[in-house]
């Protein structure tokens, strides 16, 4: 298996970092990415030379055009539109070369709005995403259907993961598009630098959210890719829950953040619950995650504070 080719596409990102260090410390030899600007895996002349050049045993498909709940309310054409032409002719094409393995990451947007909590994979037909998150959800989960189907027709070993809400070191905290931790964290951190009295929060703050560290997807994913081999998709997450206000609360502690908090309700609050089921993950991979919230955060926020001194 370490000798094997693989290929991560979106390598370069947030997680695709962590992903590429994680295999490398478990002795993996032949880690490829595929990302911007060499490929542009929504030309599918770009996916076929990918494959001819890199030539992988197991492609991770990472690469996803993706937001927080104002960049999906501005753009859910192009988010549509990106994800399911990336996903899509990838797996495909993947299939005409016999590719040994895909690896297809979908999301935690693709359960309907009002799934029961925690969200169990059996659940994740059974209504109709979140309004904003449905283009993007629904683009991913597409892969879900290709990935089951060719299985199914052609034998072709392609495995489905939904990760949750993803925070860390490296994470993306651009305010126009990036997700609540680092939108939160560079609010605070910002504020205590030029001495702002207050700072604004999207919503009402009663939404809840599961967020995993990023590491600890990494090894989710590395484990899934090694051990795991069949067509029902799989949660992978930290399995807890925490409201928005507690944790605007405990960002604030975290940054010593000691103005008012305004909450804008005019917001939206995005998807009421969100909280995964994680007990297939553990049954068929072996995987739990083992990052303390508070930990992670603090760890995400020295990054950020280490990054921004460096500019």
């Amino acid at each position: 298996m370490k000798k094997k080719r693989i290929t991560i596409t979106g390598g370069r990102g947030f997680l695709g970092k962590h992903l590429i260090r994680t295999f490398e410390e478990r002795g993996y030899e032949n880690i490829l990415v595929a990302d911007l600007p060499e490929y542009n895996l929504i030309r599918q002349e770009d996916i076929r030379r990918l494959y001819d050049g890199q030539r992988p045993d197991i492609v991770i498909h990472l690469a996803a055009k993706v937001g927080g709940i104002g960049y999906n309310q501005e753009n859910p054409g192009s988010l549509f539109y990106e994800n399911i032409m990336m996903g899509v002719p990838l797996l495909h094409e993947g299939f005409l070369r016999k590719l040994e393995k895909f690896v297809a990451l979908g999301t935690i947007c693709a359960y309907p709005k009002f799934a029961p909590v925690p969200f169990k994979e059996e659940d994740l037909w059974n209504g109709y995403p979140e309004e904003t998150n449905a283009p993007y959800g629904l683009a991913k989960k597409m892969m879900l259907v290709q990935s089951q189907s060719y299985r199914q027709q052609y034998g072709f070993n392609s495995i489905f993961l939904l990760p949750v809400n993803l925070y860390g070191p490296g994470d993306n905290f651009d305010p126009r598009s990036s997700h609540v931790i680092p939108a939160l964290i560079k609010k605070c951190v910002d504020a205590v630098q030029q001495g702002d009295e207050e700072i604004i929060v999207w919503g009402t703050g009663a939404a809840t959210r599961e967020f995993f560290y990023v590491e600890d997807a990494a090894e989710a994913i590395v484990l899934a890719t090694e051990k795991y081999d069949k067509s029902d998709p799989v949660n992978i997450g930290a399995g807890f829950e925490i409201s928005i206000r507690d944790l605007v609360s405990l960002i604030v502690e975290l940054t010593g953040f000691r103005g008012r908090i305004v909450w804008d309700s005019t917001r939206p609050d995005g998807q009421p619950r969100r909280m995964l089921d994680t007990t297939r993950a553990f049954n068929e991979f072996g995987f739990r995650a083992r990052t303390d919230f508070r930990a992670g955060l603090t760890k995400t926020v020295a990054w950020y504070r280490a990054a921004h001194a460096a500019r």
